[in-house]
């Protein structure tokens, strides 16, 4: 069992899983297919979902389980799912020995639970397996036993689920990069369309999918685009989700207008110019495209924007690798430095949610200082300075 990418001929691409014949698991994909293109979930999202289908049906085809009755030894497929590798081992027995390192962490334990919940959710729903199994992968309950507060304005019951299997993840922070790094990373870029790229990253706070789906239209950099049919002030950029080429996609639903400031203005600029020199002939909407190998004239991948951030952290000798991600969280990190409030960052980052927004913040050493250092001494306050 695999995860495999399908490309429709309306262009729209989803993964679904496929057995060791290459024939299509049905009741995967059925549910990929729904998850796709009923609920309009990123291609991204389809494929982690994908893969954490594939992984359940490859333990129940090795370990002799009906998949469909598994989920009652969910601790097994755990423990399986922890030591046994991925690819090019079919042993159904686990016996990690001492010291042994564990072949997934937490974090992809959890995510590989997640989407096989959601695809035996999916399943009972549309009655492809007893129902039963809905009791055995969530604590079933109602909202009685909550706090007043909690159980809503109407007093209705309502019924509530809890996933029953969990690992226990370990607290860690995601890293920014730092002004100084990314400054490295500017400086190390070859071209004009790396460094708006870079920017984009940086200093718009745009994840890659939203970068590479940018069209040439969705720029108004003048001072006032109405002439372009749009009344916003100043110089910005439209983000929007939309099928693209080269699979590129906007996480958000939404769509937004980000305000640029100069540093990117001039950045469009130079890109400008360094475009119409490499590819003066071609002509395409899409905003950042091949200059310098073929397919010239295509759009940029998602996956080459990650590349770039590697290959600029190794060109600025960082000794670490900055991810797009990270340039994400620099951006948001900076606004708040700068004395941006929380729903500005919300609104900046494009997210529905306000608490989406929290854990991008990173305040800087500085302002935690000077957070200290604001509050006032209790001799000052009470008793004086002569005392």
């Amino acid at each position: 069992m695999r995860a495999f990418r399908v490309v429709l001929p309306s262009g729209t691409r989803y993964w679904t899983v496929i057995d060791e014949n290459f024939d299509v698991v049905k009741e995967a994909d059925q549910f990929l297919r729904e998850l796709r293109l009923s609920r309009g979930r990123a291609e991204t999202t389809t494929k982690s979902y994908a893969e954490g289908a594939a992984l359940f049906l490859r333990w129940c085809l090795i370990t002799g389980r009906d998949w469909r009755a598994a989920a009652r030894e969910f601790g097994l497929f755990m423990l399986w799912l922890k030591w046994t590798p991925g690819h090019g081992s079919n042993a159904p027995v686990v016996a990690p020995g001492p010291g042994a390192k564990p072949v997934r962490g937490e974090i992809r334990v959890n995510k590989v639970l997640t989407a096989v919940r959601m695809f035996l959710l999916h399943c009972v729903t549309n009655k492809l397996v007893p129902a039963w199994v809905l009791e055995q992968i969530y604590e079933v309950g109602d909202t009685r036993d909550l706090p007043d507060q909690a159980q809503g304005e109407n007093g209705g019951m309502r019924v509530r689920l809890r996933a029953r299997h969990r690992v226990q993840e370990p607290e860690t922070d995601i890293d920014r990069a730092s002004d100084e790094e990314v400054v490295a990373m500017f400086l190390a870029c070859r071209s004009a369309r790396d460094r708006l790229t870079l920017l984009l990253l940086s200093r718009v706070g745009l994840r890659p999918g939203q970068v590479a789906g940018l069209r040439r239209s969705d720029s108004h950099l003048m001072m006032d685009s109405r002439s372009l049919g749009c009344d916003l002030d100043g110089a910005h950029v439209h983000v929007a989700r939309r099928q693209n080429e080269n699979g590129a996609w906007s996480k958000s639903k939404k769509t937004w207008a980000m305000p640029v400031d100069f540093l990117v203005v001039q950045a469009f600029d130079q890109y400008a110019l360094e475009r119409l020199e490499q590819l003066p002939s071609r002509d395409s909407d899409f905003l950042l495209v091949n200059l310098f190998r073929p397919p010239y004239g295509k759009p940029v991948t998602t996956d080459a924007i990650g590349e770039l951030c590697e290959s600029l952290s190794r060109r600025a000798g960082l000794g670490r690798t900055i991810t797009p991600r990270m340039c994400r969280h620099a951006m948001a990190s900076n606004v708040a430095d700068a004395g941006g409030s929380l729903d500005e960052v919300q609104a900046l980052l494009g997210q529905k949610n306000p608490h989406s927004s929290r854990p991008y913040l990173h305040p800087s050493r500085a302002r935690l200082r000077d957070a200290v250092e604001r509050v006032p001494s209790p001799r000052l306050q009470f008793g004086g300075e002569g005392q």
